[in-house]
Order: structure tokens, then C-alpha cells, then sequence
């Protein structure tokens, strides 16, 4: 679970995470715990979507339009925002109102934002997602792929950007969500209570000093906590520099091939997720144990399942297929290359080299 969470603090990109688990296990309590450990961000000071100055392209329309004035837009740094979506909000609560009657009498355009204006370049929190009505869960996962807001409304538009870590908990006891919706979430954890007495106890014994001295027990893992900030800072600026070979993705798609993964949005989000946890670590080049870890996360909620089957991948399963892949891989490089030096022609490799 912090795993997941902190590879889309990494790169929001990936696309979110659902935590699906019993009661009690502490997953609205690790989803809002993210939002204390991402650094501060640089916002245009009174942009209403607190959008990026740094990046003009991803401006909202009102900021575009004050640029296209020749105004300087003033610039400020705030904490990362968590923003909680209410089981029962509507689309227009989500995406936001157009006031037509305003346009149509007097020509103006004026735009009432919602969740996901608060909540661009922060953390949208939904628990209890599978509670949600569908249509508006298509609207989150739209949003969060995209990371732009459109509303259209009788021929008058809007938008703005809305780029968010989406996270989603939910009980399975209350009901699944539908295979569709499923699948959009780029990373889904599923998590228990601990089961060993001795962990139980260090949770209670932790949870008493916390009661007991709130400011202390916070100053006892400020440290820990800052420095997990920084390494998540860190992360996000070569993140987009992590680079991967062709044997990555031969890796990453024949693995998953071979479990008969439908569609190839879990490999688009495994090589993300890849890539965002070579860059935590703070190296440039993906390896397999990169791959490894993205695919615990990525695979489970895809692969396809009768009705009493389990969906649980263990790591050991997992690393078995990347090993066949690996050798299947080099056993095919070797045998072009045996080829390519009786027949005295340059092997692909060596061609697209050249090339």
C-alpha cells in the first residue's frame, strides 16, 4: 500500500491507486498521512485551479487569458492539498457549473469550480468508491488519465487542468466495482489487519503515545517523515529521465501475454510505474526488480478470475515469469546473432545501431 502510494506521489501520471481491505485497516488513515509527505508547490497566487506558472500549456482559461493581456501572473508556494469527494456528490458537484443564463444575457462566461479544480495538483481522496454512482467514477478516472477538466454546456466551454493522485478505498464486503471501472485504476493494493500479536501491540502501544502527546509523538518521526519527503522531491525531477531498454518491454509485455492480461493499459502503467520507483531509488536506468514491483501492483485487479478463484500474484510466481522471460529474450538475441555471423549480414540489433 505505501508503495503504490508513493510511486504516484512520484508520478502522478501512473494513473492512481484503489486500496481495497477490511474495516479498521488503516487505509483512509495512509491515503491522508501521502499528503503530509509531498513538498510544497509553486502556484499562480490567485488562480482559483492553483495552476503550475512553470508550464503555460497547462494553464486554466482564465490564466491564459491574462497572459494573452500582457498581465504577469504572481506566483506563490502552498502545501500539497488532500480534497475528500463525498460518497453522495453529483456530476456538477465534480466537474463544476456554467452559469448560462449569465452567458446568454450579458456574454459572460463564468465558471463555478468543483472537486476537481480543488483538487488539481493534489490528492483526490474517494472513500468508499465502490459506493459511488458510476457515471461520476467514469468522470474521476477520465479526468485523472487526461488531467484536464471540460465542461460544455449549450455550445459554451471551459476548462482546466485537473491533475490529481487519485486514491480510492473500498470494502469488498459492500460490493465490487464493475470489471470496467477496475481496470482504470493504474495500481490496486488489497490489505489486511496484522495477524501477529506483537505488531498488534506496537500499533496500540503507538496509538496511546500519539492520545497521550500528540506534538511529540509528531517531533519523534519528523525526521523519518522529512526524509521521505525529499527522496519522493528528489524522485520527481528524474523521473523523467529514467531511461529503459527494448528488453524492458519485451519484459513487460510478454509477461503480460502470458497471463492473458486484456487491453495494454497494464503495460503502459507498469513501465510508469517502473520507471517512478528506479527514480525513488534514485537511479536512471529501469531493472527487472523495478518491473517486479510495478507488476505486483498493476496485475492482480486485471487478471481474469472465475467466481471463486483467487486474483492474489506473489512475488514468487512473478519473478519465475520475468526469469523465462529474461532467458527466452537472450536465448533469442544469441540465436540472432549466430545467424547474422554465418550469414556475414548485420544483425537488427547492429542495423538499427547504424541506422
Amino acid at each position: 500500500m505505501k508503495r503504490a502510494l508513493v510511486l504516484n506521489a512520484v508520478n502522478p501520471a501512473i494513473g492512481g491507486v484503489l486500496i481495497r481491505g477490511e474495516r479498521g485497516t488503516a487505509k483512509s488513515t495512509a491515503a491522508r498521512a501521502l499528503a503530509a509527505l509531498l513538498p510544497q508547490i509553486e502556484v499562480v497566487a490567485d488562480c482559483r485551479f492553483g495552476c503550475d506558472p512553470r508550464q503555460p500549456e497547462r494553464l486554466c482559461d482564465e490564466c491564459r487569458e491574462r497572459l494573452a493581456h500582457g498581465e504577469e501572473l504572481p506566483v506563490a508556494h502552498r502545501r500539497t492539498r488532500l480534497v475528500d469527494l463525498p460518497v453522495s456528490a453529483t456530476e456538477d458537484r465534480v466537474v463544476g457549473t456554467l452559469d448560462i443564463e449569465l452567458a446568454i444575457q450579458k456574454g459572460e462566461r463564468h465558471f463555478d469550480p468543483g472537486v476537481l479544480a480543488a483538487a488539481n495538483r493534489g490528492i483526490l481522496y474517494v472513500d468508499e468508491v465502490n459506493l459511488l454512482d458510476d457515471h461520476v467514477v467514469d468522470l474521476l478516472l477520465d479526468s485523472a488519465a487526461m488531467g484536464v477538466n471540460v465542461v460544455e454546456r449549450e455550445g459554451i466551454s471551459f476548462q482546466h487542468p485537473a491533475r490529481f493522485i487519485l486514491v480510492g478505498t473500498m470494502n469488498p464486503e459492500e460490493g465490487e466495482l464493475r470489471p470496467q471501472l477496475l481496470d482504470r485504476f493504474a495500481l490496486s493494493v488489497d490489505v489486511r489487519g496484522i495477524a501477529q500479536a506483537g505488531d498488534r501491540m506496537a500499533i496500540l502501544e503507538r496509538h496511546m503515545q500519539y492520545a497521550a502527546d500528540p506534538e511529540s509523538f509528531r517531533r519523534e518521526w519528523l525526521l523519518q517523515e522529512g526524509e521521505l519527503s525529499d527522496q519522493i522531491d528528489s524522485a520527481r525531477q528524474i523521473v523523467d529521465n529514467v531511461r529503459y531498454t527494448r528488453r524492458d518491454l519485451f519484459t513487460i509485455a510478454s509477461l503480460t501475454a502470458s497471463l492473458n492480461v486484456d487491453g495494454h493499459r497494464a503495460d503502459l502503467v507498469i513501465l510508469k510505474a517502473a520507471r517512478a520507483h528506479a527514480a525513488f531509488e534514485g537511479r536512471l536506468q529501469v531493472n527487472d526488480r523495478d518491473i517486479l514491483l510495478a507488476a505486483e501492483l498493476a496485475l492482480p485487479h486485471r487478471l481474469k478470475r472465475g467466481p471463486f478463484s483467487e486474483t492474489s500474484l506473489y512475488e514468487g510466481e512473478l519473478h519465475e515469469r520475468l526469469v523465462e522471460i529474461a532467458e527466452e529474450y537472450d536465448d533469442e538475441a544469441d540465436a540472432q546473432q549466430a545467424s547474422s555471423d554465418l550469414s556475414g549480414e548485420p544483425s537488427e540489433s547492429e542495423k538499427k545501431a547504424r541506422r
